[in-house]
């Protein structure tokens, strides 16, 4: 099956909350090779401001991929993981993310560009803290193969 265009300007619901853990964020800062000490210690992280240890700009895709997972999902996308290649990312932040943050993402696809036998998709998942300020919004594209 094709890539469906009635995804153009799909939104899906609002993810689960998710707690941004302390351990979370070290662990992840270690996975990217962040070693800035506000990464990683909390006293660090206060001297510059902030309330906690702050996550790597790249953290935001814990989140993302939960909101991706909803469109991975969905029964009638036409959209096959083992043709799919992750070909840009993008972050516009208002804040950064730090532990302690309680995090809700929701998708909107956001473009649609048939090639050949494939698709281009690209979708914008606005994440928000937990007074429903903004905090990010990541921007994926997916590059999704046609059916041979």
């Amino acid at each position: 099956m094709p890539v469906n265009p009635e995804l153009l300007g799909r939104a899906f619901p609002p993810t689960a909350p998710y707690l941004v853990g302390r351990e979370k964020v070290r662990e992840f800062a270690r996975a990217v090779f962040a070693e800035d000490a506000q990464h990683h210690d909390p006293e660090a992280a206060r001297a510059l401001g902030y309330g906690d240890v702050v996550a790597p700009p790249t953290f935001a895709m814990v989140i993302q991929d939960m909101t991706l997972q909803q469109l991975l999902a969905e029964p009638d996308s036409g959209i096959a993981l083992e043709r799919t290649i992750h070909v840009q990312q993008s972050f516009r932040y208002t804040r950064p993310i730090v532990a302690g943050d309680e995090l809700t993402g929701q998708l909107t696809v956001t473009g649609l560009r048939a090639m050949g036998q494939g698709a281009m998709v690209t979708s914008e998942a606005e994440i928000t803290d937990a007074d429903g300020a903004h905090v990010v919004t990541a921007t994926s594209v997916l590059l999704i193969g046609g059916e041979e």
